[in-house]
């Protein structure tokens, strides 16, 4: 054999191999990436209604499953140009119905979780074919929003899961200790005012690059009132966007849950009730502040004026007795409460 050939025959064999390495189609694998759909206190009386994180980089054809840990519900859901998410679910616009777990979301057609089976750890997934940007909202809470920048494979991702991790973990010890000092303020802010006060649950509005979050105390705040006959008490809710109810007795069924019949309006636009017995039912109806200067929920408001919030309900009491009540939206977190009523003498 020729030495020559012997020598170098192997070395231009080791040259092509890796050459056909090197130049090789690069095959990405599609991840899966962990988010969370909301967040709670122990007692469930704090809720953050956020996604955690909610702005995520990833690749296109990866996948982003939402785990729901709360039992207050929430929806993934990503809406297609030129659709209008609705005041609340079922009241038209936004995503009807739901899109099964595992739907694929690229734009063209809208994808949502829906919001009657995702909480106490139910997980949702949703696969992005293409890149692009993509908002993330929840039907349920207006202020509950987020973003997806789904890029191409060659384009390196700024943040790995770890780091999503890391701040899900930090946004919601924060939200939750926002919550607990709300609270306090809630608490306090009943106290304060002269009459018989009642807090219906408060909350505030966190924004950052992705999105908004919103913590909410679902709670009544004194939840345990004294009176006499004759008073009445006023309940006012503070939280700037979750609703919530009034409601003894037997709760009414079916949104979107109107005040009973018999509860007038006070000159300044309050609700007010008369109970006569513990055993009469009377029904708020939903207290929530006033989507600002947007067409929402309907309103009642003065002359040739922009809607104004019903925020504030009256009840006054003509017996004796312990009166339960509860919020008929969030009674299943434990926001209830009591009016004991003494005789006058």
């Amino acid at each position: 054999m020729n030495p020559f050939t012997s020598t170098w025959l192997p070395s231009i064999v080791r040259c092509l191999w890796l050459l056909a390495v090197v130049t090789a189609p690069h095959v990405v694998h599609a991840a899966t990436w962990q988010a969370i759909a909301g967040a709670q206190s122990t007692d469930e009386g704090i809720q953050a209604l956020a996604f955690l994180s909610n702005e995520l980089w990833i690749h296109a054809g990866d996948s982003i499953t939402w785990t729901f840990p709360t039992h207050e519900i929430h929806t993934v859901t990503f809406l297609k140009p030129g659709q209008v998410r609705s005041p609340r679910p079922g009241a038209g616009g936004g995503c009807p119905g739901t899109t099964p777990d595992g739907s694929t979301f690229d734009g063209s057609k809208c994808v949502t979780s829906g919001d009657d089976d995702f909480v106490d750890g139910k997980t949702y997934t949703v696969t992005f074919p293409t890149a692009g940007n993509f908002k993330l909202v929840c039907l349920v809470h207006n202020n509950m929003t987020g973003a997806v920048h789904v890029l191409d494979s060659a384009e390196a991702l700024p943040h790995d899961q770890a780091f999503y991790d890391a701040q899900a973990r930090r946004d919601q010890t924060e939200l939750l200790a926002d919550g607990a000092r709300l609270k306090g303020r809630g608490t306090a802010t009943a106290q304060q005012t002269p009459g018989d006060e009642v807090t219906v649950g408060i909350g505030e509005i966190v924004a950052n690059g992705g999105g908004s979050h919103t913590v909410s105390v679902m709670r009544f705040l004194q939840d345990t009132i004294v009176v006499r006959v004759g008073d009445t008490v006023e309940w006012t809710n503070l939280d700037p966007v979750t609703p919530h109810t009034v409601t003894f007795g037997t709760e009414p069924s079916g949104p979107p849950q109107p005040p009973s019949a018999g509860v007038t309006v006070d000159t300044d636009l309050a609700r007010h009730a008369v109970l006569t017995s513990p055993a009469a039912s009377v029904h708020s109806g939903f207290l929530q502040a006033a989507f600002q200067d947007r067409v929402g929920l309907p309103q009642t408001g003065g002359p040739g004026g922009l809607p104004l919030a019903v925020t504030r309900f009256r009840v006054t009491f003509e017996s004796p007795g312990t009166f339960n009540y509860i919020c008929a939206l969030h009674d299943d977190l434990g926001m209830t409460g009591r009016v004991i009523v003494k005789p006058t003498h």
